[in-house]
């Protein structure tokens, strides 16, 4: 049996979703510990989590190389990776990226949505690609092993951020823009060019990002499962369900606004629905992921291939992902540069 990873999360944690993801054989969860925090902000954030993982520690443990995702298989917990959603928890100091991936955050994006100081947003009228510091953040991030996360940023900075990295970047939660055109969701072109790369696509399961939205049935989804391993390849596909699960919608406000703005930002909503739109019915929780596997069967894709995208694909990636470069390699890219 394959293992069972999701690639993002962003949930309002507790002894509940904890005990659903070892109710559905949840082996690993990237999940995001900051959006709009500073770096003692997110410093925060941790200390919450290791609470967590002091209180429940026959279910959660907090995971750093790709060998604790088969230490989790092998004692029935999951492990949680942290990521970031904005390169805030970095404020402008390079020097943080180290310290950040010391604390165990294994994924950043350089941007949510807007112009940061590193790259262009997917909402940004001009996508300007990466800035001066984008691009010596990134050379860091390949230095540590602190994977690029491109899921919020616009083309032209993800395919400069591919080009750059000397390490294959991730789009952790994202869609194929030819399947739904959401601001969000990737062309065809720059998924191509991802794969070629040996980056990773995580799909989302989050209806903004979905055809037909909340109504999007699995069958659906797993046909664009299909599409996305035609463009990217059979072994750079994975699950990013972006699950926002038990927050309220107040909770949108921060993810979306931030503190960039003192008026409502609807985002990727609308005027007339700013929160959570209703997840489609075949994805509630952490106890549904493992059904997908069915439905990409049914999609036309291969045992190993549809074991990749439940989560084989995701293990590989972590394994050539998360540590430091070696010294040689360090020296190599610094030539290169």
């Amino acid at each position: 049996m394959s293992f069972l990873i999701d690639g993002l999360q962003y949930a309002n944690w507790s002894e509940k979703i904890f005990r659903q993801m070892r109710e559905g054989g949840v082996d690993a969860v990237h999940v995001t510990i900051t959006y709009h925090e500073t770096f003692r902000e997110t410093v925060l954030q941790i200390e919450r989590w290791n609470r967590w993982f002091e209180t429940y520690p026959d279910l959660i443990f907090q995971g750093r190389t790709a060998a604790d995702v088969d230490l989790a298989r092998k004692t029935g917990r999951t492990a949680i990776f942290f990521g970031s959603q904005n390169p805030s928890c970095i404020e402008d100091d390079i020097g943080l990226v180290e310290v950040m991936h010391t604390l165990g955050l294994r994924f950043m994006q350089l941007t949510y949505n807007n112009q940061s100081l590193l790259a262009s947003g997917c909402y940004e009228d001009e996508d300007t690609g990466l800035t001066r510091m984008g691009r010596a953040v990134v050379t860091e991030m390949n230095r540590v092993g602190l994977v690029v996360d491109m899921s919020h940023s616009g083309e032209k900075s993800t395919l400069e951020a591919i080009e750059h990295s000397t390490r294959p970047i991730a789009i952790t939660h994202a869609n194929p823009a030819s399947w739904h055109p959401a601001l969000r969701n990737k062309s065809d072109a720059l998924l191509r060019a991802l794969g070629e790369s040996g980056g990773f696509l995580g799909l989302s399961t989050y209806p903004h990002h979905l055809k037909d939205g909340s109504g999007c049935t699995l069958q659906s989804w797993c046909d664009m499962a299909a599409l996305a391993v035609d463009l990217v390849g059979p072994g750079s596909v994975g699950i990013g369900t972006d699950l926002c699960q038990d927050h309220p919608d107040s909770i949108v406000e921060w993810m979306r606004v931030g503190r960039w703005t003192k008026t409502i930002d609807y985002g990727e909503g609308s005027a007339d629905a700013p929160g959570f739109p209703p997840m489609p019915s075949w994805f509630h929780d952490n106890r549904d992921l493992a059904a997908i596997r069915h439905g990409l069967r049914a999609a036309g894709l291969d045992a190993a291939t549809t074991d990749g995208v439940m989560g084989n694909n995701w293990h590989a990636f972590f394994g050539k992902s998360f540590g430091a470069l070696s010294a040689q390699s360090t020296d190599k890219t610094r030539a290169a540069e």
